[in-house]
This record gives structure tokens, C-alpha cells and sequence, in this order.
């Protein structure tokens, strides 16, 4: 890359590392809620369980089966093509309002999923149902982390990829030090070609992929365990499901970072 496009990317770099830097010192200082604190004390053990099973199962399903569906509530086409036009212009002209568009495009979707997300968590949640909009939010959450690869020209097709947002996702659910040994993971990600992120053999790959699936889907049902519990329960279940778009903000919030870093990291 010349010299004259460096400027605006290392500009753009300096900016997302005060972001970072933020959400670093929000994960050191979280303090949980005294009735949250309270209230996941009470839970049974068994429920916490299924929770984590269940947010498992979730990630693994929409995985599988639900990509497809997904892909109908978005065009897949428009979002590549409309990234190449301003990856494009970014090359063409060096500038950093470009990489400004290019970044601004990203959120554009997200709000739409925002307010779809706080219809789907209210409205389960006036009917005292919890479990079942695990899948309807893990399907969201991905939904968007979909639409942000895109809009960022990237794929979230391959074994690769998926493990990347399973690690993304993970990071972005978690506190304290566990929060700076999953983002130290993503960066390290970041630091090398995607085609080293998985090395072994197809049955292995698979395993290391189930693995994280487990792992991710742990660190939802921690985090989210009192929301969850909460929504499950008839008449108060919509304080529960109004939660959703809370976790929804603060997830994609990590996720757009995530992108934009491995973007601009292209771009230096």
C-alpha cells in the first residue's frame, strides 16, 4: 500500500484502540447487579444446565440448518456488491471519509435487527417463554454478525470463519479476565492469515468447532442466565425478553470492532 493511503488507516487503527480500551477497562471494572447477584444465587443448579445446553444446541442448530433462513431476510448479493463499491473507492482515492462510509454501513442493518430483536424478546417474554427464544436470539445475533462480515468483505461460510465468530462471540459475553484471555485469542486471529486458524484434518477441525460451539455457548447461558430465568416466568417474563436488544447492542458492538480491526488490519 503507498504511503498516502497509510495515513487514514493507522488514523482509523488509533481510533478503534481507544474503543478497545474502553471495553477492556468495562470488562476489569464489571460489577454485577446486587439483585442479578441475588436472584442467579436462588436458580437451580439444573436449570443453569439445560441453559448452557441450550445455548449450545442453538449455535449448533443455526449452524446447520439455519443459514439458509437467514440468508432470506438479507441479499447477500447487495451487501458484497456494496462492499466492493466503497473498498473500491477506498483504494481509489486513499481517503479516510471513505473508510468512514465503509464503516458507517455496518450499522445500518444492526438497528434494523435491534428493533426486531426487541419485539421478539417482549413478546415471548409476556408469555412467560424463555428457552425456546434462545434459538430466535442466537439466530439474530447471528444474523447480524452475518451482515457485518459482509458489509467488512468477508465470508462466515467456512470451518474457518465460523470458528472466528464462535471466538468473537465468546469474547463479547465475557467479564474480567476471562474478557482479556478471549479477546488476546480473536487479536491472535487477527495477527495471522484466516487459513492458519485451522490447520488439522477435516475430523478434527470438526471437533476443535464442537468445542467452541460448547465454550461460546457457555459463556451466553453465564451471562445471560437471570434474563433468561426471568423471561421463562409468566407475567414478568417481558423484563426477560426486553433484555434482548440490551445484549444485542453490547454483542455487535464487539463484533463490528472485531471486523473493522481485521479490515483495516488488511488495509496497512
Amino acid at each position: 500500500m503507498s504511503l498516502f493511503r497509510k495515513s487514514p488507516v493507522l488514523q482509523e487503527l488509533k481510533k478503534l484502540e481507544k474503543e478497545e480500551e474502553k471495553l477492556k477497562k468495562q470488562a476489569e471494572n464489571y460489577q454485577g447487579t446486587k439483585w442479578k447477584e441475588t436472584l442467579e444465587q436462588k436458580i437451580p443448579p439444573k436449570i443453569f444446565l439445560n441453559l448452557k445446553k441450550a445455548f449450545g444446541k442453538a449455535f449448533e442448530i443455526v449452524f446447520e440448518k439455519g443459514n439458509t433462513i437467514i440468508e432470506k431476510t438479507y441479499t447477500k448479493e447487495e451487501l458484497e456488491k456494496d462492499f466492493q463499491i466503497q473498498d473500491f473507492a477506498f483504494d481509489l482515492k486513499g481517503k479516510r471519509k471513505e473508510l468512514k462510509k465503509l464503516n458507517a454501513a455496518s450499522s445500518k442493518g444492526n438497528f434494523r435487527n435491534l428493533t426486531l430483536s426487541t419485539i421478539e424478546g417482549a413478546g415471548l417474554g409476556i408469555l412467560g417463554i424463555g428457552l425456546p427464544d434462545i434459538v430466535m436470539f442466537t439466530g439474530m445475533i447471528l444474523k447480524g454478525t452475518y451482515e457485518t462480515a459482509l458489509c467488512y468483505g468477508f465470508s462466515y461460510e467456512t470451518a474457518e470463519e465460523r470458528l472466528f465468530i464462535l471466538k468473537v462471540l465468546e469474547a463479547s459475553v465475557s467479564k474480567g479476565d476471562t474478557w482479556i484471555s478471549c479477546n488476546a485469542e480473536v487479536d491472535e486471529m487477527l495477527a495471522v492469515p484466516c487459513e492458519k486458524w485451522i490447520t488439522l484434518e477435516e475430523n478434527t477441525a470438526n471437533q476443535q468447532l464442537a468445542q467452541q460451539i460448547v465454550k461460546t455457548g457457555d459463556a451466553f447461558a453465564v451471562d445471560m442466565l437471570a434474563a433468561k430465568f426471568i423471561q421463562g416466568l409468566p407475567l414478568v417474563g417481558i423484563v426477560g425478553g426486553l433484555s434482548n436488544p440490551v445484549y444485542y447492542h453490547r454483542i455487535m458492538r464487539y463484533v463490528q470492532l472485531k471486523y473493522w480491526k481485521r479490515y483495516l488490519f488488511s488495509k496497512r
